[in-house]
């Protein structure tokens, strides 16, 4: 459900926190003027996240966590029972209270609250109230009581992240947050076919996405380079199609129970899992593992290079779709989500009139296994299927002509889900000197990422028709977490921004002043993220800016 409100005092609210985050290290003030009471220093002003609340309003004193907090949730309320446990692990490490999940009453401590009255809050909004007497946290759905868990942790010292006891004091500011998101579709994608990432390296992302509120994680498990799910009934696809990866490494797959565990801790973290199968492209490693497949009957070999647009499906063969069919059919039935990514980008070596063909049949064998088509937006170029979305990762200097083609696809039904490659290609260089990534969409440095408006990116595309944002991941030179940690933070962060954020928030400046922030905070999660020369890193506990 999209939740798309404007609230025109919000960009003052932004240059607000901006003056009061530089303030606050040395005076101790709390947002909010006359209404607000001072804190001690070091208090974080409330609201000074990201990404930025919908609604903040600051005053009262600060809530103090101390060795008897407790956890209260509603008697029988399972869900916000496990959202409470969930805080409770995050929170003992560092505090080392007890921090007790309990159904009893009692005054005080923090509180997690689902309420179905709390209709305006829709299906992942929330409400925190901060007192000098306890926090708490209301929503009409536990995914809106998960985000408001991540803002409680936002507000905590950046020292709450670490896996040892901290000092302390552990205080949130006074005053009310209530929250909604600007879109309903927050992602994040990674690429798991060029190189090969570990169900414990994916989940290390899902946990870092989590904090900034993103709610879904596209994997993209198939590519010239490599096949990395297990397919029963094509079994080569993964023990031959998988066995390398770019550069000639090993390579690896998801069994499906390796699956399911990544697609159930995603749910634990209230994010929504979208596989990909690239297709009728990108596909040489189902190639070289059945002969079939190809038009002539030969398997071509393994690839581990890094071209494109080089491979096809043969779109002639019956089974093709026999292929399509079951490869369909296993992986919705491991996937509880409502989406199912079917790719189509850079088909370069498939006819026209072939590729319509081909995705009108498996835009159908989507259909028939229960879930929504997405697609690159060359599937605008085809017959989006009816409530289709269409994922776009062109670039501002995109021609005109198929900017309108995706356009008018928008005003016909189908959705879009905007990646413009020249701001949220997560693997593109910052500068002219980063060591990783790649520069075909030029150069992306943290304001580029931030500072455009996705409701009026692509010209002639109805407000709602953008369903959202995703930032890929592509990883021709990413193989390890830190290259990841390098490449996604912080321009993750400002996907998270500007899916989450009302419109009427967005300011550059504040923004930067908030990113610094994270700085600490980050590093206390151990990620050793990009010190963009545009943003004053703030110092702290955790570490000194780079």
């Amino acid at each position: 459900m999209r939740q798309h409100r404007t609230f025109p005092r919000l960009r003052l609210l932004g240059s607000l926190l901006l003056v009061v985050a530089a303030a606050v290290a040395g005076t101790g003030a709390a947002p909010g003027g006359a209404a607000a009471t001072a804190t001690a220093p070091g208090v974080r002003p409330l609201g000074d996240i990201v990404p930025l609340p919908a609604s903040v309003h600051p005053g009262g004193s600060p809530y103090t966590l101390t060795a008897r907090t407790r956890i209260h949730v509603d008697p029988g309320a399972g869900e916000a029972r496990r959202v409470g446990t969930y805080l409770a692990r995050v929170l003992r490490p560092s505090t080392g209270y007890p921090l007790p999940v309990t159904g009893a009453g009692g005054a005080g401590g923090i509180r997690l609250r689902l309420s179905d009255r709390e209709t305006a809050l829709g299906d992942e909004g929330y409400r925190l109230e901060s007192t000098g007497r306890g926090v708490t946290i209301t929503a009409r759905e536990p995914a809106g009581l998960f985000h408001g868990v991540q803002t409680l942790r936002q507000q905590l010292p950046d020292s709450v992240e670490a896996g040892t006891r901290q000092p302390g004091p552990w205080q949130v500011a006074g005053g009310t947050i209530t929250d909604t998101p600007r879109y309903g579709y927050r992602g994040a994608m990674l690429d798991v076919s060029r190189h090969f990432f570990t169900v414990g390296q994916v989940k290390r992302y899902i946990d870092r996405m989590a904090l900034y509120k993103i709610n879904t994680l596209h994997l993209h498990l198939s590519d010239d380079q490599g096949w990395r799910i297990a397919v029963d009934s094509w079994p080569r696809l993964a023990t031959h199609g998988g066995s390398t990866q770019v550069g000639g490494g090993p390579g690896g797959y998801y069994t499906k129970a390796q699956y399911r565990d990544i697609v159930a801790y995603a749910a634990s973290r209230h994010l929504e899992v979208v596989p990909e199968i690239d297709m009728p492209g990108h596909t040489n490693a189902a190639l070289a593992s059945y002969a079939e497949l190809n038009c002539d009957g030969v398997a071509p070999p393994l690839y581990t290079g890094t071209e494109v647009g080089f491979s096809s499906l043969c779109v002639d063969k019956e089974v093709t779709y026999d292929f399509v069919d079951d490869v369909v059919r296993e992986i919705a039935a491991l996937t509880p989500g409502r989406y199912l990514h079917i790719g189509g980008d850079e088909a370069h070596s498939t006819s026209h009139a072939d590729y319509v063909a081909f995705m009108d049949r498996a835009q159908a064998t989507v259909a028939k296994y229960g879930k929504t088509v997405v697609g690159w937006h060359q599937l605008t170029g085809a017959k989006p299927a009816r409530g289709a979305l269409a994922q776009y990762w062109g670039l501002d200097r995109t021609g005109d002509a198929e900017k309108a083609r995706v356009a008018e696809a928008a005003r016909n039904g189908t959705g879009l889900i905007l990646s413009p490659a020249d701001r949220l290609y997560l693997d593109m260089k910052y500068a002219k000197d980063t060591p990783l990534g790649l520069s075909w969409a030029g150069y992306v440095e943290v304001r580029r990422s931030y500072d455009w408006d996705p409701g009026a990116y692509l010209p002639g595309v109805p407000a709602d028709a953008v369903r959202g944002v995703e930032a890929p991941l592509w990883t021709e030179t990413v193989s390890t977490d830190a290259h990841i940690d390098r490449m996604a933070f912080p321009r993750l962060l400002s996907a998270a921004e500007l899916g989450w954020s009302p419109a009427a928030s967005h300011d550059w400046e504040g923004y930067r002043q908030r990113l610094a922030g994270q700085g600490p905070r980050l590093e206390a999660l151990g990620v050793d993220f990009h010190r963009s020369p545009q943003v004053p890193w703030r110092t702290g506990q955790a570490g000194q800016a780079g």
